[in-house]
C-alpha cells in the first residue's frame, strides 16, 4: 500500500521522455508521487517503416512538464527539491549543431528502414561487443543507413546523441549522457563502457561527435541557473545520469535481486534481470544497469497489448457493436485453455527475442468452424505468454538462477484475463507495481541514490538497490495455478514449432515484397 507522504526529506524531479509523450513527476523518498505532468510528442512517419520525432519536442515537452509538475508544489516543497533524474526512449537518436540546433529529425527505436544494413553488418561479434543482437532497434544500423543515404546529416553534425543526452544539454549546457542510456545506441564496447572504433566506423561517426559518458546515478552537471530561477528551485540542483526506460522500469519495480525479474505488459512486452556480470546470448540483449557496475539481461516481444487491441478493433463484433474490453475478456475467459486448437504466432511486428528476425510474420493456425472472435482473442493472449515463458527460460539459463517472481507494470496489468494467463503459463507469481509511471520512478530512484537519500555511497558507487527497495510500492500478487500450468505445457510445445515451420515461407514473402517494390 502507498506510504503516507513524507513531510520532510528530499524530493526529486524525474522525467521520462518516451515514444508517445514526456512525463515529469515529483517523488519523495518513500516513492510517493506528489504531482504528475504529461505532454504528447507527435510521431512522424515520412515514409513506410520510417518513424521519427522532431527533437525539439523532446526538450520542449520536458521543459513544460517539469514546470507544470513543480507548479503543483507549495513553496516549502519546492525548497525540498534536491535533484533531477532522467529516463528516455532507448535507441532513438538525432544529429545536432554544437548550440543544440537539430539538423534533422530524430530516428526512433521502432524505425525499420535499415533491414539491408542489419543483414550486412549484423554478426555475433557485434552482438558480443555491443550487447545488442542484430535487429531493428539498435541505432547502429540506422546510423549506417543515414551514412549511406543521407550522409550530409552526419557530416554536418557536431553531435549525434540519444534523447537523454539532448535533455542533459538543455538542462546543463553539457553534451553528456549516461552509460545506461547511450549503450542502447549499440556504439560502445559494453564491457569497457567506452565508444568503440569499429562500431563508429560502421555508423559513420567520429569520437568527437559523441557525448561524454557518465556512470548511472552519478551527477552529470548542475541545472542552468536561469532554469533554476524560472522554476523557483534552490540552486545548485544536480542533474543525475539516468538510464533507458526499460532498465528504469526494473529499478522502479525494485527488481534488483537475481531471482526477481521485471515484466512490462505494455504495447510491447519485455522482461529483464539484473546481473553483476556481463553476459550475452543470442536470445536476449544486454544493457548497462542503473546499479553501478551491473548489467540487465532483457528479452523483448514487440507485440503485446498492441496485438490484442488490433484483434479487437480489426474484427469488431457485428452482432454487438458496442462491446467493450470487459465483455471481450469475459467471453474469452469462458474458452478452454488452448482456444480449442487455435494457435497464434504473435509476430505482427517481426520477432525480437529469441530469433531477432525482421522478416518473421504473424500467423493464426488451426481454424475450424467452431472458432469465434473470442477464440482468436484468447489465442493471441496465450501466445504472448507462451513466448514470454520461453524467453524467461533463456534468462534463467544465462543467470544460472531460477526466477521466483515477476514484478509487473504496464497497461496489461489492468486485464484480469491476461494477468491470469501470464501467471498460469509462466508458472510464476506476478506482483503488480502501483506506480503508473514506473520508469519515471526508476529515474527518481537514481536521483535519490545520487544524493544519498537512503544510504551512503558504497565503494562501487551510489547505493541504487537500497533506494529502489525503499521507494517501490506494490499491490496485488497473482499466484499461478499449478494444474493450469501443467495443462498448458503440451499446447506451448506445439506453438513453439510454428516459427521454424514458417520461417522459409516468411522469407519467401519478404522476397516477393522486395521484387514487387523493385
Amino acid at each position: 500500500m502507498p506510504c503516507a507522504y513524507l513531510t520532510d526529506g528530499p524530493l526529486v524531479v524525474a522525467v521520462d521522455s518516451s515514444t508517445q509523450s514526456t512525463k515529469a513527476i515529483i517523488v519523495d523518498g518513500a516513492g510517493n508521487i506528489l504531482s504528475v505532468a504529461k505532454r504528447k510528442i507527435e510521431l512522424l512517419t515520412p515514409a513506410m517503416n520510417h518513424y521519427e520525432h522532431d527533437p525539439r519536442q523532446w526538450w520542449q515537452t520536458t521543459y513544460e512538464t517539469i514546470g507544470e509538475a513543480l507548479a503543483a508544489l507549495t513553496p516549502t516543497q519546492r525548497q525540498r527539491v534536491k535533484a533531477i533524474g532522467l529516463t528516455h526512449q532507448r535507441e532513438s537518436f538525432a544529429p545536432f549543431k554544437a548550440d543544440g540546433t537539430p539538423i534533422g529529425n530524430g530516428i526512433l527505436w521502432l524505425d525499420g528502414r535499415a533491414v539491408d544494413q542489419i543483414e550486412r553488418y549484423g554478426s555475433n561479434q557485434i552482438h558480443e561487443l555491443s550487447g545488442k543482437p542484430a535487429g531493428v532497434t539498435p541505432a547502429l544500423y540506422k546510423l549506417a543507413w543515414v551514412k549511406e543515404n543521407q550522409p550530409h546529416l552526419l557530416q554536418n553534425a557536431d553531435k549525434v546523441c540519444d534523447v537523454l543526452c539532448y535533455l542533459v544539454f538543455n538542462l546543463t549546457g553539457h553534451w553528456a549522457s549516461s552509460t545506461a542510456a547511450a549503450d542502447s545506441l549499440g556504439l560502445f564496447n559494453i564491457r569497457t563502457r567506452t565508444w568503440d572504433t569499429q562500431l563508429l566506423q560502421i555508423a559513420g561517426l567520429e569520437p568527437n561527435q559523441l557525448p561524454q559518458l557518465v556512470e548511472p546515478a552519478n551527477i552529470i552537471d548542475y541545472l542552468r541557473p536561469e532554469l533554476a530561477q524560472q522554476w523557483n528551485l534552490p540552486a545548485p540542483i544536480p542533474v543525475v545520469a539516468g538510464l533507458g526506460d526499460g532498465q528504469a522500469a526494473g529499478i522502479g519495480a525494485a527488481a534488483v535481486e537475481p531471482d526477481v525479474a521485471y515484466l512490462n505488459m505494455g504495447t510491447a512486452v519485455n522482461a529483464g534481470l539484473d546481473t553483476p556480470t556481463y553476459t550475452y546470448a543470442p536470445a536476449f540483449r544486454t544493457h548497462v544497469s542503473g546499479i553501478p557496475g551491473h548489467y540487465v539481461m532483457e528479452v523483448l516481444q514487440s507485440s503485446g497489448s498492441y496485438l490484442a487491441d488490433w484483434a479487437r478493433n480489426t474484427f469488431a463484433d457485428p452482432t454487438n457493436p458496442n462491446s467493450n474490453l470487459t465483455q471481450d475478456e469475459q467471453a474469452a475467459a469462458q474458452i478452454e485453455p488452448g482456444s480449442e486448437g487455435l494457435i497464434t504466432l504473435p509476430y505482427w511486428n517481426a520477432v525480437q527475442s529469441p530469433y531477432w528476425d525482421a522478416k518473421a510474420r504473424g500467423a493464426i493456425v488451426g481454424w475450424r468452424g467452431i472458432h469465434t472472435r473470442a477464440h482468436m482473442y484468447r489465442s493471441i493472449l496465450e501466445s504472448v505468454c507462451f513466448e514470454m515463458r520461453r524467453n524467461l527460460d533463456h534468462l534463467e539459463a544465462a543467470n544460472a538462477t531460477p526466477i521466483t517472481s515477476l514484478r509487473i507494470m504496464g497497461g496489461g496489468t489492468r486485464s484480469p484475463l491476461w494477468r491470469t494467463l501470464m501467471a498460469d503459463i509462466t508458472g510464476l507469481p506476478l506482483t503488480i507495481c502501483l506506480a503508473d509511471e514506473v520508469s519515471a520512478l526508476g529515474a527518481g530512484v537514481l536521483a535519490m541514490a545520487a544524493i544519498e537519500a537512503h544510504a551512503p555511497h558504497t565503494p562501487t558507487g551510489p547505493d541504487v538497490a537500497t533506494s529502489a527497495k525503499a521507494m517501490a510500492q506494490f499491490g496485488q500478487t497473482i499466484e499461478p495455478n499449478p494444474q493450469m500450468h501443467a495443462r498448458y505445457q503440451p499446447i506451448a510445445a506445439i506453438q513453439s514449432q510454428l516459427y521454424q515451420q514458417l520461417r522459409q515461407i516468411n522469407a519467401n514473402l519478404d522476397q516477393l515484397r522486395t521484387n514487387q517494390n523493385a
